[in-house]
């Protein structure tokens, strides 16, 4: 006996599905409320960059038609409201899928909030008179705080597992952290506002750094995670975080270096411009040094006074050098060019001698396929590109120094 399957079932059946399935990078609605009246302004809502740690690969739940999951924060301390709302649920039932169960699916996985918690007057303080290295900057008509916090200042523990809850949706690889662990530090940036004639700090990001150690009696700290929520993104406020890092730790004589975890491709664009800025400041760096070339002389002080390593430290001096190099003229064009090469080609210098140890032990057909793959010409072109990508990048960064 066989089983039939009709083209027009499973178009029929492909179709019923569709209409109750919901992107959820669309579904969920973030917002960080001030007022009161900010809850039912849409103009404040915004929208997760992935969705997959809660609801799969596909970021898509199943059951649904108009499905919005409401996750509203208080702007200060993100105490929050949750709400899931919908125009139709599905009644059928299908071997193949699953409603999605969203409300535990949230709850279990982010245990800071309480399902239909009710937003009565919104409370948007949160305690920073146990923070440490309190740092005020202005923008335009925007005045901010940076301020780094250890896990024993009150109430910041409960603080911190609300705040975390926004790497799942923003670091596609996030996850969240041992505070106990007391060599992690924590970096809060807020931005202060007037409600009722009283002064209120509203969350904009957050950093935290883990304190390795270096032996035999130093630390390296290294970024670990670093998010400006998006209504604040494009404000300057990350580099106002990454450079009040900096400070902090370029007072203490047993910081060896700073680093990153897996460093994002907008992260390091955001670390060269506070590098490049902060060695602005550097006597080694001045114009007159940098026409001599990289030195030692700017490796040690970019380590001692800012805590900068080697590798950084050459990248900054390849952009303040670009800064101060005549484009316009040939000579100093390919001086400026050949140097950066230079320093490209080591992974190509460390390929060719790799092919000289494989002349005496490979048989000839194995180093012809060697060969082959270490083309001279292809070579070229790749360092080429990789020349001209790197200039881009400088430039980009030499232009935002400008309008700082």
């Amino acid at each position: 006996m066989f089983l039939c399957v009709f083209p027009t079932a499973v178009n029929d059946m492909e179709k019923k599905l569709a209409e109750y399935k919901c992107d959820t990078n669309e579904a969920v609605c973030l917002k960080l409320v001030r007022f009161p009246e900010d809850i039912d302004d849409e103009s404040t809502t915004f929208h997760p960059e992935y969705s997959h740690q809660l609801f799969g690969d596909d970021e898509v739940a199943f059951g649904y038609k108009g499905l919005q999951i409401q996750l509203y924060y208080s702007a200060g301390n993100l105490s929050s409201l949750f709400k899931v709302k919908y125009t139709a649920r599905v009644t059928d039932t299908f071997d193949c899928v699953e409603v999605c169960h969203i409300i535990s699916l949230i709850v279990l996985t982010c245990t800071v909030f309480v399902a239909y918690m009710l937003l009565g007057n919104v409370d948007c303080t949160f305690e920073l008179r146990s923070s440490t290295f309190p740092c005020e900057h202005r923008m335009d008509l925007i005045c901010s705080s940076s301020f780094q916090v250890d896990i024993s200042c009150p109430g910041f523990r409960e603080y911190h597992e609300r705040l975390q809850t926004f790497l799942m949706w923003f670091i596609e690889t996030a996850s969240f952290i041992d505070v106990d662990d007391d060599r992690w530090d924590f970096f809060l940036v807020f931005e202060k506002y007037n409600k009722d004639g009283e002064t209120l700090y509203a969350t904009v990001g957050y950093m935290t750094v883990y304190n390795y150690y270096v032996y035999p009696d130093k630390t390296r700290p290294r970024v670990s995670q670093m998010l400006v929520l998006p209504p604040f993104q494009g404000e300057g406020h990350g580099a106002q975080l990454l450079e009040t890092v900096h400070r902090y730790y370029c007072t203490s004589a047993k910081v060896q270096d700073i680093t990153a975890e897996d460093p994002s491709e907008n992260y390091v664009k955001l670390r060269d411009f506070v590098l490049v800025k902060l060695c602005l400041t550097l006597p080694s760096f001045s114009s007159e040094k940098l026409s001599q070339g990289f030195s030692e002389e700017m490796v040690s002080e970019a380590r001692e006074k800012l805590k900068i390593n080697k590798k950084h430290a050459r990248r900054v001096y390849e952009i303040l050098r670009l800064r101060n190099t005549d484009m316009s003229d040939e000579e100093k064009a390919k001086e400026f060019r050949l140097e950066v090469k230079k320093r490209l080609y080591g992974p190509y210098r460390k390929n060719q001698r790799e092919l000289t140890k494989m002349q005496k032990c490979l048989r000839p057909e194995e180093l012809a396929s060697q060969i082959s793959q270490m083309d001279t010409r292809l070579q070229h072109e790749e360092l080429e590109k990789s020349y001209q990508d790197v200039l881009a990048e400088y430039r980009r960064v030499l232009e935002r120094l400008a309008q700082a």
